[in-house]
């Protein structure tokens, strides 16, 4: 589904403050008008209803956007990541401090330069019966590493030559330069572990021409993790259940289903009539009404993740880098901060923050100078401007980004229509580089600028692997492989800050900022956190 959303520029610098003050009272899903300051009715029957899902032990999360697929090597979205954090396991983790830490591998060592090995648990089999084991790591990582595959995160792991098994429990990963982020890259769950029978399956399945790679482990998603997959019924609801044969402790909770709730502020109704125990995301501007009260609380956290405007470097004239730095120079950031995140989160330097190495605030910034933005415009041959198209997906967050980066770049002439996509053609169409610029985020789930920097501007991840920019330059590709494999850390710190200078300069896209997790839950439950990429984490969840 694609909705036109088309603006009068000569009013969009007067109204754009009334525009967002317009956000504060919308429909609810019954076309009646919600104020987001205040509380909802709760009459008997919402109470009946609130104490039947506790009484139950079932929890209910109402998101935003449904998972696009349930296979971790051939997706790469956070809503699907949601879904496959509680299916499936890593060999490593982050905790809630950011550090690495075991799960199904219990030690890891750099056994030379180019050589790290891995100790697994013993024991552990997936929910079907098969072993986890040394090769059944070396299966998903081979899987991951098959072009035939096409894994979205191929990048990650491109670096290991060779998957060695040693033993059941020990498995050991060649590589062909050294790279000291490599277990750092384990904890991602893009290598989560499937099970070797589903991976079998799947390969038969599309090898003899019935479907693509991942659909069959998108229909029989099988892992370790604590929760299983029990039904999905798209764009409306998933649901996951306890894994009762759990190697490690039990969930508290029997179920979770995630359910689809695209509206804001019927996303906040039903945190309030206990309908939902968790909603994400909650607007800034509705933080205050989840505070508002004792049956509700906000969970707040800084990201590892970050919001940018992209060009299709493809496409005329975002092939001219002076366009594109252009438009970077008229886009009010600071607009953006007060007006849309009132506050939260902070201001992008690139595309990293100080959850990553690598991030320096010693890098080149491109000040806002519509002036100078028009100057670039002549020169490039666009003094009058030209007319484009602004895509985002259906986040009322981005749409009113959308709506402010549109009327600073009327400021310069250019005229920008914006069109709101659902998730998940908004995947696909970018994907596809049907786009002009596009309003999008990436989570920065390694904690090491390698894994943004290749995702998102490396040539050969262009397209749907993540590169929706279409950015291909070999000088750049040529400087992230010089700080891949180096192995003094102050050196390599200085090697990002210039590929940070670089991308400023050549601006496929505009850093616009790193928002906070901004999370709502109801006040009976209790040891809900998501870690630093949005992650939600489950295990410990109870509902009192």
């Amino acid at each position: 589904m694609k909705v036109s959303r088309k603006w009068k520029f000569g009013m969009m610098a007067l109204a754009s403050a009334s525009l967002l003050a317009a956000c504060a009272s919308e429909p609810d899903n019954d076309g009646a008008a919600t104020n987001t300051t205040g509380n909802t009715s709760n009459n008997e029957g919402e109470a009946e209803a609130s104490e039947e899902v506790a009484d139950g032990n079932d929890l209910i999360i109402a998101v935003l956007s449904d998972a696009s697929r349930l296979d971790p090597h051939t997706s790469n979205d956070v809503p699907s990541g949601n879904i496959q954090v509680n299916i499936y396991e890593t060999l490593l983790r982050f905790n809630d401090d950011m550090e690495l830490e075991s799960n199904l591998a219990t030690e890891w060592v750099d056994v030379d330069e180019r050589t790290w090995e891995f100790t697994l648990q013993e024991g552990i089999t997936f929910t079907d019966g098969e072993a986890f084991n040394a090769d059944a790591v070396k299966a998903n990582i081979d899987r991951i590493l098959d072009d035939e595959v096409g894994a979205a995160r191929k990048i990650l792991f491109e670096i290991i030559d060779e998957v060695e098994v040693i033993d059941d429990t020990t498995v050991r990963f060649h590589t062909s330069e050294p790279f000291a982020p490599l277990p750092a890259h384990f904890a991602h769950y893009a290598s989560s572990m499937i099970s070797p029978a589903v991976i079998e399956a799947d390969y038969d399945n599309f090898q003899n021409g019935d479907g693509n790679p991942g659909d069959y482990i998108n229909e029989n998603p099988i892992g370790t993790g604590f929760f299983t997959y029990d039904e999905w019924n798209p764009g409306d609801s998933l649901r996951l259940v306890k894994n009762e044969d759990y190697w490690g402790d039990l969930p508290h909770v029997d179920s979770v289903t995630f359910r689809v709730v695209p509206e804001d502020l019927t996303r906040v109704s039903e945190l309030e009539t206990g309908s939902a125990h968790i909603i994400d995301p909650v607007t800034p501007s509705d933080m205050a009404r989840v505070n508002d009260g004792d049956t509700m609380e906000v969970y707040q956290r800084n990201a590892a993740s970050i919001t940018y405007l992209g060009f299709n470097t493809e496409r005329e004239p975002y092939d001219d880098d002076r366009v594109r730095r252009a438009i970077s120079m008229a886009l009010s950031k600071d607009a953006m901060m007060e007006g849309v995140l009132e506050g939260t989160g902070e201001l992008a330097y690139g595309p990293i923050n100080d959850t990553q190495f690598g991030f320096s605030t010693d890098v080149t910034q491109l000040e806002r100078d519509p002036e100078a933005a028009r100057e670039l415009l002549a020169e490039a041959g666009y003094a009058d401007g030209f007319e484009t198209t602004i895509w985002t997906n259906d986040s009322r967050e981005r749409m009113d980004i959308a709506e402010l980066a549109q009327a600073d770049l009327a400021e310069i002439g250019i005229q920008a229509e914006i069109e709101v996509v659902e998730w998940g053609a908004y995947l696909e169409q970018t994907g596809q580089g049907e786009h002009d610029m596009f309003i999008l985020g990436l989570s920065l789930g390694t904690m090491d600028a390698d894994y943004p920097m290749h995702m998102l501007f490396h040539s050969e991840n262009s397209g749907a692997s993540g590169n929706r920019s279409f950015y291909q330059d070999a000088e750049f590709d040529a400087l992230l492989q010089e700080a891949r494999v180096e192995q003094d850390e102050d050196v390599r710190f200085g090697l990002y800050e210039d590929a940070v200078d670089y991308l400023i300069e050549e601006s496929p896209a505009a850093f616009l900022y790193h928002p906070d997790h901004i999370m709502g839950y109801r006040s009976d439950v209790s040891g809900f956190w998501a870690d630093a990429s949005g992650l939600y984490q489950l295990q410990d969840v109870t509902i009192d």
